[in-house]
């Protein structure tokens, strides 16, 4: 067999096996289903869950599917989906979301995502408790690298700040610092499991790694999921136990403005205001220097009493649309929720679940899959409605029931 031949055959075979795999899984809610089979029970539970009863994670869906954008037709419409954030220029505005903990679901799922960020060109905000280093995945993909930083409140935020010093010398792109994570929430999944601290694995625990192989063998090759990005300030051996006891401890996720200002003067590059669903505090957002702030109501995992987040984004558009950058997420599940979200005026949406289910379902190349089902996705629902161009789909009618109306009289636009 001649080398020509040989590789047209390994070419075929690729694009074959590809073309299974698109049937296979046409949409996400495939993959979750796989991923629901794949993974231990306990580590599945933990990224679909939500807070209390679940309805936050419910109310993101059923706000979403409620928001219908008529279709436009005569014209043909080819589309672009670059964007550019902070003077770099992506393939797509559909971005990796910070999870943490990832690699719960998926042994080395840091990363895995970091690989994908790279190869698709797309912004990975990687998480203060990711599972690889903030050094080591600005090394894997340092045109898409941004750092989530939660808030370290000991000893005047010394942590925290040390932290925005090592993403700085990583070359982060954006600073995405929390806000919406003021205190521990319930997640009766998560304490039905025992996924507390300490961990203490019980025969329930031992069965479903059992009766999860694959996740198994990945746990063997990739180790057990740390904290590495804590594990240089525990002043002890960075065992899991000693890096989960710190975390625990040590991790209020949220700032004070008087603090976020601080962080701004200290950071050098772009800063953005995570967790943010009233138009007042992306007005204070602005105030203290934010380059952006990401609508977010931390996918339904915080309060659910919480708004839908896309039911407050046309508010907060309508407030600072034209002073700063808006980005979005919770609940994006596939590439016509993202065209959704960005007609509504959001520059970019980013997910975690979407890609975490990947992963669950496909191993280490499950999150280019996603990256790849987004984006074409994103391409059919645009070309569908008539729209060749992110300004052309912000113009088009749409009809959102549930958009929320401010007190201050914040229309939504």
């Amino acid at each position: 067999m001649t080398k020509a031949v040989t590789e047209a055959w390994g070419a075929g075979s690729a694009q074959g096996k590809a073309a299974k795999r698109r049937q296979r899984y046409p949409t996400l809610a495939y993959l979750e289903k796989t991923a629901r089979r794949r993974v231990p029970r306990f580590a599945f539970d933990f990224v679909e869950a939500g807070t209390g009863g679940h309805l936050g994670v419910r109310h993101n869906r059923e706000a979403l599917d409620g928001i219908q954008i008529v279709p436009r037709y005569g014209a043909a419409a080819s589309v672009s989906t670059d964007v550019e954030l902070f003077g770099m220029r992506y393939a797509t505005p559909i971005g990796i979301a910070p999870v943490g903990t990832d690699g719960l679901i998926w042994p080395g799922a840091t990363l895995a995502l970091a690989h994908t960020a790279a190869t698709a060109r797309i912004p990975y905000i990687v998480g203060t408790l990711a599972s690889a280093s903030l050094e080591t995945v600005a090394s894997i993909c340092p045109d898409s690298f941004w750092f989530q930083l939660y808030g370290l409140p000991a000893k005047d935020h010394a942590v925290s700040f040390d932290l925005l010093k090592r993403a700085a010398a990583a070359g982060a792109h954006a600073l995405v610092v929390t806000l919406d994570a003021p205190v521990r929430p319930k997640r009766p999944k998560d304490m039905r499991n025992g996924l507390v601290v300490p961990f203490r694995p019980t025969p329930r625990t031992v069965f479903d790694v059992a009766s999860s192989p694959l996740w198994a063998l990945q746990l063997l090759k990739a180790g057990t999921p740390g904290f590495p990005n804590v594990e240089r300030y525990l002043g002890t051996k960075p065992t899991l136990a000693a890096s989960a006891g710190f975390v625990q401890r040590e991790i209020k996720g949220t700032f004070s403005w008087d603090e976020m200002r601080r962080l701004r003067d200290q950071w050098p590059r772009a800063l953005v205001v995570k967790g943010v669903l009233h138009p007042g505090d992306a007005e204070q957002a602005i105030a203290i220097g934010a380059d952006g702030v990401l609508v977010s109501n931390h996918g339904g995992r915080q309060s659910d009493a919480a708004p839908p987040a896309i039911d407050v984004l046309p508010g907060i558009v309508a407030a600072v649309g034209t002073k700063t950058t808006v980005l979005f997420d919770s609940g994006i599940q596939s590439g016509l929720d993202a065209m959704r979200a960005l007609a509504l005026g959001a520059q970019a949406v980013f997910c975690g679940r979407a890609f975490l289910f990947g992963l669950g379902a496909l191993g280490d190349s499950g999150s280019d899959y996603v990256a790849d089902l987004l984006a074409d996705e994103l391409r059919v629902a645009m070309a569908q409605h008539g729209v060749a161009t992110f300004g052309q789909l912000r113009n088009a009618e749409r009809r959102h029931p549930s958009a929320f109306r401010f007190k201050n009289g914040t229309p939504p636009v």
